[in-house]
């Protein structure tokens, strides 16, 4: 199975290519994509995202909105996951967000925006391929920035999150 990253070469190969993903399926990167809450919007006036499950801007119909905290690498414990592992904290970080929106009857797939916070931007393409896996389908509107600390020297990424909620 090809992936997008063979596929397209350059940024404006990958505004006309079309992906094919892990379940096989394939769609444009670009264009507009929807499920029942939100829809993710990447008109041709603007370039696609530089990566998949990627967003430039997604609507969603007025309804109940959730505002998750930033999120670190602790577990339900208190204690920190993956330390100095950023492909570690950033699964654990994930999965606090996934646990958030079950307790409030929601999925990933419910996010409309995401801020994550990185003490290191070179670990944007780690942060994406990990991403991947929890946005299937099309991902928020999304910003990724980088901070010279995070509240823990031990933290390596931090991310908030808005959802749509039943």
């Amino acid at each position: 199975m090809a992936s997008w990253r063979s596929s397209c070469r350059t940024a404006f190969e990958l505004a006309k290519c079309l992906a094919r993903y892990n379940d096989g399926q394939e769609r444009n990167i670009g264009g507009t994509m929807s499920n029942n809450r939100k829809t993710a919007l990447n008109p041709d006036t603007v370039a696609v995202p530089l990566k998949p499950y990627y967003s430039n801007a997604v609507r969603s119909e007025a309804g109940p909105l959730l505002w998750i905290s930033g999120q670190v690498a602790l577990d339900a414990k208190g204690q920190l996951m993956g330390k100095d592992d950023l492909r570690a904290q950033a699964v654990q970080v994930l999965e606090n967000i996934k646990a958030i929106l079950e307790d409030s009857n929601a999925t990933m797939e419910d996010i409309v925006k995401v801020t994550v916070y990185v003490t290191d931007i070179r670990a944007f393409n780690d942060i994406a391929d990990i991403r991947e896996k929890y946005f299937p389908v099309f991902g928020p509107a999304s910003v990724i920035c980088e901070v010279s600390a995070l509240a823990w020297p031990e933290f390596l990424i931090e991310i908030e999150a808005v959802a749509v909620v039943p």
